[in-house]
């Protein structure tokens, strides 16, 4: 990956864009994506979409959500303290001691989730966030409210970085580096010859209900879809590999397998990754995916989906970590899967 398209990586993962208020990284990655797309579209959900051959009869849908979890601000005490709610799958223990960016209503103020110091017993057992609250430096309710609304958003004030140059940690990888992949893909075959349309979709909502993918599906009515988002990688200490699989960093893509994946669509991929040279991984997901693709699937007449997936270490913490080269050879097997073909490729497992 070159230093111009990490930089742009980097950037997308500076934007905050907690579920229900993507609208600042969408306009960021649509501003991009116009420079190489045939048009962009976006819809009442929030979706941005970049579409390359609009006229195509046969329709590519590759969906990566832009929203990140975070947490809602339910109450404002009396001495000006923030008290929490989660949007999408907060894990209380790894917010302990974290700053925060409030997305105030009047504007944007930093915050710390405070601690009872150990010397005053700490923390003990399990706590959910309902023991945790936000400390801005206000000295009253009526101070803080000038600032932030019950309903307001705070995510994780933590700046992304490269490792070794070889891994990017942070917060929020899942997924707007799927929301990257799926941009970089169109835009790599926007130099090509189609015979399919390819719309690439940033979707909203996916954290709390998937609701932004099946508005995108439901509005481009596609012919296949592919959910890109991320999956637990199981290469570091502590994980039992025997109960969740053995998936590792830049060991390549992974591709799904269960009863919603299309398996046509699972064996183009694998032509392209045999045709690339390229290894790939696989994980289960035998009833669901718990991915857009679960959305996608149930749209209009049906949906033939499949899920790709980018290994992931530390999911849902402010130090999400993931590989460069993974995403780099993620890119490139959709963008050499799709560039050949045809637009008469049978979708139907009986066909196989």
């Amino acid at each position: 990956m070159n230093k111009n398209r990490l930089n742009f990586l980097l950037e997308l993962l500076n934007t905050p864009s907690p579920s229900s208020f993507e609208m600042e990284i969408q306009k960021r990655w649509m501003k991009e994506m116009e420079n190489y797309a045939d048009e962009i579209r976006t819809d009442h959900a929030g979706n941005a979409i970049a579409v390359l051959n609009p006229d195509a009869e046969f329709k590519v849908m590759l969906a990566g959500h832009c929203d990140e979890i975070a947490l809602v601000i339910n109450r404002i005490d009396e001495q000006g303290y923030l008290h929490i709610d989660k949007m999408g799958g907060v894990n209380p223990k790894a917010a302990v001691g974290m700053k925060v960016t409030v997305l105030g209503s009047g504007k944007t103020v930093t915050g710390v989730i405070g601690v009872n110091a150990q010397h005053h017993g700490g923390l003990k057992g399990d706590f959910g966030l309902e023991d945790l609250f936000i400390d801005c430096g206000a000295k009253s309710k009526e101070e803080m409210e000038k600032h932030v609304q019950i309903g307001d958003l705070a995510v994780y004030k933590r700046e992304p970085e490269v490792m070794m140059d070889r891994y990017i940690a942070g917060r929020g990888l899942d997924n707007r580096t799927g929301q990257f992949i799926v941009g970089e893909v169109l835009r790599r075959l926007s130099e090509k010859k189609l015979n399919v349309g390819v719309y690439a979709a940033s979707t909203v909502n996916e954290e709390t209900n998937m609701g932004g993918a099946y508005f995108a599906a439901a509005g481009i009515e596609p012919t296949m879809a592919i959910a890109v988002d991320v999956t637990f990688a199981t290469d570091y200490p502590g994980v039992n590999k025997q109960k969740h699989g053995d998936i590792k960093l830049e060991g390549g893509p992974v591709l799904a397998k269960g009863a919603p994946i299309n398996r046509n669509i699972n064996a183009m991929l694998e032509e392209a990754a045999k045709s690339l040279n390229m290894d790939v991984q696989y994980e289960l997901t035998p009833r669901m995916t718990g991915t857009d693709a679960d959305k996608m699937r149930l749209t209009g007449k049906g949906v033939p989906v499949s899920l790709v997936s980018l290994p992931l270490r530390y999911m849902h913490s402010p130090v999400e970590t993931a590989s460069i080269q993974d995403i780099e050879e993620e890119i490139e097997l959709m963008v050499e899967m799709i560039e050949n073909m045809t637009g008469n490729e049978s979708l139907n497992p009986l066909d196989l």
